[in-house]
């Protein structure tokens, strides 16, 4: 990705792209135009009305930079947000892809630089998220990605700005990359492979601990939600320390069950195959952890993700079991398909007692009931600190990932206490689903600010998922943008 300062008409490119709002009669930014090439644009902008998405290319008669010239529409300025230019952009650039071009160009608004609605990292990542394809297993691959140049008025921080809206953008399609394989290419020793490789490369310690160890130091949940499958579970551990050596760490957990089968309570066969993406929440730590290590972020950041593969067998754990967790509290098993809950409670107590941290944040698609209480466009957060709570909302409205805060108080916790153990892995039938899972993981900790993200629903593309261009089918990698804007401002 390149940036250039000067006369946008004057740039050599094969397309030159500028955003046009709604009943505009100018290019926003596309200044010193001859006569002809004027009369073309003039005629197109009537014709295509500036509405959102809308993309219109014209030649450039007589011109000897541009070839062509793309105009795409932004909407009403009034119903402007942080994602239309980060959604139009996207448009661009697969529109780009689809003419075969080699390279293109987008001019930089200069009247957006001050203020909110935009910003030139929304057209980095819209861009680059958007010529994302897994094609990985296909024999036919996608057009080669063109390379894009962002025409800007001024330089000033400009190019630092690029640089951290690509590693940003980097870190969430890594994580999709990783969400989309297969449950045969990627068992919870692949996953701690991947981590090893990002570790390696951005000098991050990498610890995993494995079967036997996990035992051994009684991580009851990962070893009991584990021991069905031949594919042995792992806890995988990566650490950012780049800040004060005395300062407190955050840590971020993410579930990540490569394939879910539901173990003996077996899921219905419908669908099962997307239960690949029940590795999303350790694949959204991945993600995040490659990009705080790239963008060496003077903090201190923990990964830890727990990985196993739920599947039933002779060696399965059973409804009726009741098995010990890290934290020491017993729970009483009535749903093997409940199992998220029992790897990320054994993954938060660690984390808390090995690090001690400032503030615990963990993701996972964890609940059917999500989807229903929020639907497939807004993940459900869960927290016990009104203070991290505010942080991310604001995080989300930058990042246009939307979250939405669902109460947990003492009549939820009561939700899930068992005649027989400490707890109970389900609540009472169907009520409050995504609550009493958290109730659940809110046990596992003591009082350190911890927030919940369910992603049952954003966490990959679904039958009502919103159609927006930077996330095509599959893994969205929610959560990796959200999380780097938190704490990148720190």
């Amino acid at each position: 990705m390149k940036i250039k300062t000067e006369s946008s008409i004057k740039k050599k490119t094969e397309l030159l792209c500028g955003f046009v709002l709604e009943n505009s009669n100018k290019v926003l930014g596309l200044t010193k135009i001859d006569g002809k090439t004027a009369s073309s644009i003039n005629q197109s902008l009537k014709d295509m009305d500036g509405k959102l998405g809308k993309l219109n290319i014209i030649p450039s008669p007589g011109d000897k930079y541009a070839h062509r010239i793309l105009l795409a529409g932004l909407g009403k300025k009034e119903d402007l947000t942080n994602d239309t230019i980060r959604y139009v952009s996207g448009k661009i650039a697969q529109k780009a892809r689809e003419l075969k071009l080699k390279e293109f160009s987008i001019i930089f608004p200069p009247s957006f630089v001050s203020e909110s609605i935009s910003s030139i990292s929304q057209i980095v990542e819209g861009s680059k998220m958007a010529l994302y394809k897994f094609d990985k297993f296909k024999s036919e691959k996608a057009e080669k990605t063109p390379d894009l140049t962002i025409i800007v008025s001024k330089s000033n921080n400009i190019s630092k700005t690029i640089r951290t809206s690509e590693i940003v953008a980097d870190g969430t399609i890594f994580t999709k990359s990783i969400a989309n394989l297969p449950p045969n290419e990627c068992t919870p020793t692949t996953l701690a492979n991947f981590a090893k490789m990002v570790s390696k490369k951005n000098k991050m310690k990498c610890h995993i601990i494995s079967k036997l160890e996990l035992k051994k130091k009684g991580f009851g949940g990962i070893s009991a939600v584990g021991q069905g499958s031949k594919n042995e579970p792992k806890l995988i551990v990566l650490e950012h320390s780049n800040g004060p050596r005395n300062e407190k760490p955050i840590v971020l957990v993410g579930k990540a069950v490569t394939f879910d089968t539901g173990g003996i309570s077996l899921k219905p066969g419908d669908k099962m195959d997307e239960m690949k993406f029940d590795k999303c929440g350790g694949c959204t730590v991945l993600g995040i952890m490659k990009a705080v290590s790239e963008l060496k972020l003077p903090i201190n950041v923990v990964g830890i993700i727990p990985s196993v593969e739920n599947m039933p067998g002779g060696e399965s754990y059973r409804p009726g079991d009741i098995i010990k967790l890290y934290g020491g509290k017993t729970a009483e098993i009535l749903n093997t398909d409940a199992e998220g809950r029992l790897i990320l409670a054994d993954a938060l107590s660690y984390g808390e007692k090995q690090y001690s941290p400032k503030a615990m944040i963990d993701f996972a698609t964890l609940t059917g009931a999500c989807i229903v209480a929020l639907g497939t466009n807004v993940a459900a957060i869960i927290s016990n600190n009104k203070k991290l709570t505010k942080k991310i909302n604001d995080a989300s409205k930058n990042t246009s990932e939307e979250v939405w805060e669902l109460p947990l108080n003492q009549d939820y916790m009561d939700m899930i206490k068992s005649d027989v153990a400490d707890m109970k892995n389900v609540g009472i039938g169907r009520a409050a689903g995504t609550i009493t899972a958290a109730a659940f993981l809110r046990n596992a900790i003591t009082d350190t600010p911890w927030i919940h993200f369910d992603i049952a629903g954003v966490a990959w593309t679904q039958t009502a998922t919103k159609e927006k261009s930077y996330n095509p089918k599959g893994a969205t990698g929610f959560g990796v943008r959200l999380i780097l804007d938190y704490l990148q401002k720190l």
